[in-house]
């Protein structure tokens, strides 16, 4: 069976912590909520490995903000 698309409604405060969850800019929403689930899942098996994975994604976060406020900084 094909993988079926359907359309979500989520608020824009919402929307926007997605959008910061984000690795890389063109990373898909789906994306992004596939690995929320996949931490969420494994955060209850074994947290150290959950908060390993969350520290993971908040450096790669942090390091993507500082290259976008560079890349910005330099079209300006």
């Amino acid at each position: 069976m094909k993988n079926q698309i359907t359309t979500i409604k989520v608020t824009k405060e919402t929307k926007k912590r997605l959008d910061n969850l984000k690795e890389y800019n063109r990373e898909t929403y789906e994306e992004v909520i596939k690995k929320i689930l996949f931490i969420l899942n494994i955060s209850k098996k074994n947290p150290e490995k959950a908060t390993r994975l969350f520290k993971k994604l908040d450096l790669t976060i942090k390091r993507r903000e500082k290259y976008t406020k560079v890349e910005d900084e330099n079209i300006e």
